[in-house]
């Protein structure tokens, strides 16, 4: 892991087309300020480990119960309901 020490108005470069910028420093908490392109995905940390553990959940689920768990969620989108694989 790299630690970097920002100000505000201070940032640092990812790659060739993300900038994080430091836009507000207040209590405990820090406002980023990210340029990046619109099809790089961008997630907290904590949402992105839910997202991954929820996915690790449902694919330990026999295939019958998984596709029973979301007809319901199918059907009130109006989607069809289809093999799950």
């Amino acid at each position: 892991m790299l630690v970097i020490r920002r100000r505000v108005g201070q940032g640092l470069r990812i790659g060739d087309d993300v900038e994080v910028t430091v836009s507000e420093v207040s209590g405990g908490s820090v406002k980023l300020a990210i340029t990046a392109p619109r099809q790089t995905r961008i997630v907290r940390s904590e949402v992105a480990w839910t997202c991954d553990e929820n996915r690790r959940a449902a694919l330990a689920l026999p295939p019958d119960r998984l596709a029973a768990l979301l007809k319901p969620w199918r059907k009130a989108r109006g989607g069809e309901v289809t093999e799950v694989r």
